[in-house]
């Protein structure tokens, strides 16, 4: 792991395969997830082997990343997207994300040519909702979440206290609209038994987006880092969708 800084931020990042390759990937966590999650390590030597150098990051204000939790933002996370683009070379990019991470690939591509290709995994696809009253009175949001490597729910949790500023600045990104006119290749990834989302919004979705674009299912639950056999598959889906999209 290695602090870099970009024009906004200072970031926590892992890398992965040869630096001077003229192809770069970035690998995006959900919500309050880390970097360090085994799933990531596991696409990331994929990709490399694929000739990509990988960089997964946590997103400001989380896990290694200076600064607090304030700057926990899709706002902020959307910027640091594309300064890690331009602080490794503004070369062309495979985004690669899961939850709020693919939902934030998705509005990167959308408006960032150097992205060709992304792969979107249990993704959010609308904005971010309210808040119930009692986040509201609380103050924040509680929310918990593994250690890494994060293959198994951990007995010990990292806690996070998630400002309100978070779904109010979410509130103006809808994934699924930004993908609409967007003609990157795009593999979305989903989850039969996703407690976020049901199969058919996901499907929804998909027949409007324009071509390019693959679809995969699997059985698992959203969190599919709990799932080897998924994630094995998942690795095999993105060396498919690499190789017709994206080489």
């Amino acid at each position: 792991m290695e602090i870099i800084k970009t024009k906004s931020f200072s970031l926590a990042v892992v890398t992965t395969g040869d630096k001077n390759s003229n192809k770069l990937s970035i690998l995006m966590p959900g919500r309050l997830d880390t970097k360090d999650y085994w799933n990531f390590e596991s696409h990331a030597k994929v990709l490399a082997g694929k000739g990509f150098f990988v960089v997964a990051f946590d997103p400001p204000g989380t896990w290694e990343s200076p600064g607090g939790i304030e700057l926990c933002t899709v706002t902020n996370y959307i910027k640091a997207v594309n300064e890690l683009i331009e602080y490794f070379g503004n070369k062309p990019t495979l985004l690669v994300g899961h939850s709020r991470g693919g939902a934030t690939a998705a509005l990167v591509a959308a408006s960032n040519l150097l992205v060709k290709g992304m792969v979107l995994l249990m993704a959010s696809y609308s904005a971010s909702s309210a808040p119930p009253d009692e986040i509201i009175a609380r103050g924040f949001n509680l929310d918990y979440r593994d250690l890494p490597p994060g293959q198994s729910k951990s007995k010990e949790q990292k806690e996070f206290r998630l400002p309100l500023n978070y779904r109010k600045d979410g509130e103006q990104y809808n994934s699924a609209q930004a993908l609409k006119n967007c003609s990157t290749p795009k593999l979305l990834v989903y989850a039969t038994y996703d407690e976020f989302r049901s199969s058919e919004t996901v499907e929804d979705i998909f027949r409007i987006l324009p071509e390019p674009k693959m679809l995969k299912k699997f059985d698992c639950k959203h969190d599919y880092r709990y799932y080897p056999e998924v994630v094995a598959e998942v690795n095999k889906g993105i060396e498919i969708f690499v190789d017709k999209f994206v080489n």
